[in-house]
């Protein structure tokens, strides 16, 4: 039987202290649920009480029944205190949660430098924090910081710390690599070394990536004994990033037969990395391991020719066991897997082999190539399988819009959208403002069909995301626009792109109308409803 890995993501805690991430409450509650939904063991949610938007997640994730642990990332007690009145602990059992991260110096040069007290007051710093938080009936996770740098200059004060910890009560004992400057056969060596002192301790790492090795140190300390691992999905942390999750995992899985969050959860990681990049609106890089979209691209030459007879020729795993998928570049053959994997999760019966189907289908890859993106965007996606089965009937379409923004000197920015549309064979025209062009598209399309459909009145638009797809265009660049939308029962994403972001949020907005009348009445039910209401003329 494969040995087990306990999987600890700090996407939304480490991850966050990355340049250009910034997520809200909002966010943090939508990766939690995916992050949730792949497996992972534990969920490092933030620091409680340390901003508002930490604030509201923690009171809003108890109510979200997730499996995975919720943990909340805390320091020691201060020098010279106790740890019953040490605020930030308190912050800690006030959030709820029933699991904690607590970190502590194991270097004694922090020790003595960036906290200015004793080695043996920082010792008893860690075990009274620990001590209290277990009192209080929490697991408790210790990450040792700096410990590797720390054990190459104070072995047996390194060793101590994790020895005091682990007397404390902690449930695992994290050796943190925090510069990132740690080498492989170090880590291994080092983390070896510790089954003398500690004897069946249960060990954990947590890397960061300043040498590019954050995912081989992970792994080099998995095979000398570790069995919980920390990182974030895509990398994402400070400086150069954390250990990468997304690699971690599968090659834990594939490579090395560790169980982590078993096979049928791993062929959601392509799914889950994209869905977050999407949300922290930050670039994925194309050839991003397992789950980049080239990690199984092909162009040209003896490659492609070798793949479609075998692709074990040119890929060293089945990209499907991630939730990826092979593309060819250079024919039209890549692709048609996945879209027919969309459509029967969606519940639509999808023929690969009917010449309609072939048809959206290279609709659909027309649409990749221009920026669309529809792993973040399943509404849009499912418009498009539903039109070319035949099984979408347009209860609106669109005529025309115009935009009006207007800035006075010492006045807040006016918008205001003209919207034309065609309701069964008669044109509406409205007008509306709002807080921006946007808003005031959103307005107006709503006034214009909520006569006809009042159960848009539901619905509202929770989020808008806009990302540069080629920035050396500068401002003439393409740019993808994600909107999700909710109502009552459930929320769903659709995208726009276009060189104006005005067109390209329009798109994603008139899909997400689209989306929500999925199963209203007909066009000619929608015609008699509104002559009885005397809105148009028979």
């Amino acid at each position: 039987m494969s040995k087990s890995i306990s999987i600890f993501d700090t996407t939304l805690r480490d991850g966050t202290q990355g340049e250009g991430i910034s997520l809200s409450a909002d966010d943090k509650v939508k990766i939690a649920k995916k992050l949730d939904a792949l497996g992972v063991h534990y969920i490092e949610g933030g620091i409680p009480g340390s901003n508002s938007k930490d604030i509201e997640f923690f009171k809003r994730v108890h109510d979200l029944g997730l499996t995975s642990k919720v943990t909340a990332f805390g320091s020691t007690r201060r020098k010279g205190s106790i740890a019953e009145q040490d605020a930030n602990l308190l912050r800690i059992l006030e959030s709820g949660v029933s699991a904690a991260t607590l970190v502590g110096k194991s270097w004694d040069f922090h020790v003595h430098t960036a906290l200015q007290t004793t080695l043996e007051e920082n010792l008893a710093m860690i075990y009274d924090s620990i001590a209290f938080l277990k009192q209080k009936g929490l697991e408790v996770i210790f990450d040792a910081e700096h410990f590797f740098d720390g054990y190459k200059n104070n072995p047996e004060y390194a060793v101590a710390v994790l020895s005091k910890a682990r007397e404390a009560g902690a449930d695992w004992l994290v050796m943190c690599d925090t510069n990132g400057g740690s080498l492989p056969h170090e880590i291994s060596s080092i983390v070896a070394s510790l089954a003398g002192p500690l004897p069946g301790a249960p060990l954990g790492i947590h890397t960061h990536n300043d040498c590019e090795l954050a995912v081989a140190n992970t792994l080099s300390a998995v095979q000398a004994g570790v069995q919980h691992v920390q990182g974030t999905m895509n990398g994402y942390g400070e400086r150069c990033g954390n250990a990468n999750l997304c690699s971690i995992i599968p090659n834990l899985q594939l490579k090395l037969g560790y169980e982590c969050i078993g096979d049928d959860n791993l062929r959601t990681l392509t799914n889950t990395a994209r869905y977050i990049s999407e949300i922290a609106n930050v670039n994925m890089p194309v050839n991003q391991p397992y789950v980049g979209n080239a990690a199984f691209a092909h162009k040209g030459g003896i490659h492609v020719s070798a793949i479609l007879r075998d692709s074990r020729t040119y890929e060293h795993i089945e990209p499907e066991k991630v939730g990826n998928k092979q593309r060819v570049l250079v024919s039209e053959l890549a692709g048609q897997s996945n879209i027919v994997s969309k459509a029967q999760d969606m519940g639509l019966t999808f023929d690969p082999a009917s010449e309609q189907s072939k048809h959206i289908i290279g609709k659909i890859k027309d649409l990749e190539h221009e920026g669309y993106q529809f792993e973040g965007a399943d509404a849009s996606l499912e418009l498009l399988l539903r039109e070319a089965n035949g099984e979408f009937k347009e209860l609106f379409t669109f005529e025309s819009f115009k935009m009006l923004v207007e800035k006075s000197a010492g006045q807040p920015v006016v918008s205001e959208a003209f919207v034309k549309v065609n309701v069964a064979g008669e044109s509406i025209y409205t007008a509306a403002e709002g807080n921006g062009p946007v808003n005031a598209l959103d307005n107006a399309l709503r006034k214009a069909l909520v006569q006809y459909f009042p159960t848009l009145k539901e619905m509202h638009l929770a989020d808008y995301k806009v990302r540069v797809l080629d920035d050396k265009d500068a401002t003439a660049a393409k740019v993808r626009v994600l909107i999700e939308s909710k109502n009552f029962e459930n929320s769903w994403n659709t995208v726009g792109v276009s060189s104006n972001v005005i067109e390209a949020s329009w798109e994603a907005l008139v899909d997400s109308m689209r989306y929500a009348l999925l199963g209203q009445i007909s066009p000619e039910q929608v015609h008699e409803s509104a002559a009885r209401q005397g809105l148009v003329n028979h």
